[in-house]
């Protein structure tokens, strides 16, 4: 009795939508997060005299990591109008079109196909 719900349920599962504008808000607001805490932390420890510079790149480095996803979805967004191709299939980030590699984790989106399979045997 369910079967449309069945079969929407497994298209959604398929091709995950991907909403870039919700993505780069998201995306915003972890960058705005992450640098108050940067420098909440770097006031708490300078008002104490004891700078644990570990605690500081560590936390650094989770903003630059998050500064470099807001940047290739911004980079997305722009060129937009050529169109967005999807998701990867391995890890779910946006790609671009006629993008060959996801730039999250680098898994070939662009499947090579053999020859024979496009042109057919023509050794006849």
């Amino acid at each position: 009795m369910s079967t449309s719900s069945d079969s929407t349920a497994a298209v959604a599962v398929e091709e995950p939508i991907v909403d870039l504008r919700r993505t780069r808000d998201e995306l915003h607001t972890r960058v705005a997060e992450l640098q108050w805490d940067l420098g909440g932390l770097v006031y708490e420890m300078a008002i104490r005299d004891r700078i644990r510079v570990d605690v500081l790149v560590r936390q650094a480095a989770a903003l630059q990591d998050v500064e470099a996803k807001l940047a290739e979805v911004d980079r997305i967004l722009k060129h937009e109008t050529a169109g967005t191709a999807g998701a990867c299939g391995s890890c779910g980030a946006p790609h671009s079109a006629n993008a060959g590699f996801c730039w999250q984790c680098g898994q070939q989106i662009l499947r090579q196909v053999d020859t024979s399979a496009i042109f057919g045997d023509q050794s006849v």
